[in-house]
C-alpha cells in the first residue's frame, strides 16, 4: 500500500513520470519506502524547505498507523 502511494504522489509532482522508482523495505518493527527520480526532479519531490518531502511522511505515517508499524521515506539521488 504505502509504495503505491508514494509512487502515485511522485508521479504527479514530477516532469518526468517514468523516471519514478519506489522500492520498499520490510522490517519487524518497520517499513523503509525509498523514493528515486529523475536528477532534475529531485527539487520538485523534496519542495523548499522540504515541505513536500514533510507532507508526503506525514501521509505515509498515517498510512501506516493501519498496520501498527513505523513507515520511513528515503528520497535517493
Amino acid at each position: 500500500m504505502e509504495k503505491e502511494l508514494v509512487e502515485f504522489v511522485a508521479r504527479a509532482l514530477v516532469d518526468e513520470p517514468d523516471g519514478v522508482e519506489v522500492t520498499v523495505v520490510e522490517g519487524e518493527k518497520s517499513t523503509i519506502v525509498e523514493l528515486k527520480v529523475a536528477d532534475g526532479d529531485l527539487g520538485k519531490v523534496i519542495g523548499k524547505q522540504g515541505r513536500i518531502a514533510k507532507a508526503i511522511r506525514t501521509i505515509l505515517s498515517a498510512a501506516g498507523t493501519k498496520t501498527g508499524k513505523r513507515v520511513v521515506l528515503e528520497i535517493i539521488d
